[in-house]
């Protein structure tokens, strides 16, 4: 781990700019991402990529580990609902990363795509063909896909806007008083653990709209309809209004249920269809974990 003291040339700076000095030759993405994997610390403590230098603090700061990567085309079994010449509409299943990324090069939803479509956006880069918006690896459910850089703008301007259908199901702990309500709390990195999200007051506006589906003894079937985007918002909102979705290992109880990851899938997503612009929506079933576990529930 190198380390370097603040001197005059640095003092002032946001922490993510001056890394770009130290890192040489690196990007200011890259510089973001050794933050938000605590490769980077200022006096001992990790700290925002936006902290303002100051004389005399030490910068403690290390590179993140180097991995070759391999975007071959895998037959991962990526269920395909539609397909056209411009737009797919895919079913992720659990445990599967959308994207190579730190700790994930291999057999992520980009792999299967790549052989299962003909052809993919390129907008987003090498790393990323194709996709517009993601769902974290325990996530299951509906990911729209652009085949082609038109639709992969027109797709993006409409998440942009929030013009999008994405209706989500969780299985969260506890009972509501109410049918349904309404989540707006801001969400940005967790100050003492950058791979987390929090409800901050100075984080980007979040928005969730739920209703209740069905009550079950200690636990409430909800549907969940975005309204932004954030990283692992409806996650994290839950867990705000104490309502944790279960199996959530990061932000649930302390004792997880079940070993197949948060019970939370992308139920349904509909947009305006960026060549026709016609309305299309989408719906899927819950996975069948998701309905044996509801179905234990039944019996109780």
């Amino acid at each position: 781990m190198s380390k370097i003291v603040v001197d005059e040339e640095l003092e002032a700076l946001r922490l993510d700019k001056a890394l770009t000095k130290l890192y040489e030759g690196k990007s200011r993405s890259y510089a973001l991402k050794c933050i938000e994997e605590g490769k980077v610390k200022i006096n001992g403590s990790i700290v925002k990529p936006s902290y303002s230098l100051k004389y005399g603090d030490e910068i403690s700061y290390e590179l993140l580990e180097e991995q070759s990567l391999n975007l071959d085309a895998k037959d991962l079994n990526i269920p395909i609902i539609y397909e056209d010449a411009d737009v797919a509409i895919v079913n992720k299943p659990k445990g599967m990363v959308v994207h190579p990324g730190a700790g994930n090069y291999d057999n992520t939803l980009v792999h299967g795509l790549l052989y299962e479509l003909d052809d993919l956006a390129t907008i987003n880069g090498v790393v990323r063909p194709g996709i517009v918006h993601r769902i974290d690896k325990d996530t299951t459910g509906l990911l729209m896909i652009a085949k082609n850089d038109m639709a992969a703008l027109g797709l993006s301007e409409q998440l942009k806007n929030h013009s999008c259908k994405r209706r989500y199901q969780a299985l969260v702990y506890g009972s509501f008083v109410e049918n349904k309500g309404k989540i707006n709390a801001p969400i940005s990195r967790d100050p003492n653990d950058r791979k987390k999200m929090a409800v901050a007051k100075d984080g980007k506006q979040a928005v969730t709209h739920f209703k209740v589906l069905k009550r079950y003894k200690d636990f409430t079937l909800i549907e969940c309809e975005l309204e932004t985007g954030r990283t692992h918002q409806i996650r994290v909102h839950m867990s705000y209004i104490d309502h944790p979705v279960v199996g959530d290992k990061v932000y649930g109880r302390r004792k997880v249920i079940g070993d197949q990851g948060q019970f939370l899938h992308a139920k349904s997503i509909g947009f305006v269809h960026p060549r026709t612009k016609e309305w299309m929506e989408f719906d899927s079933e819950l996975p069948e974990y998701f309905q044996s576990f509801l179905q234990t529930l039944e019996e109780v």
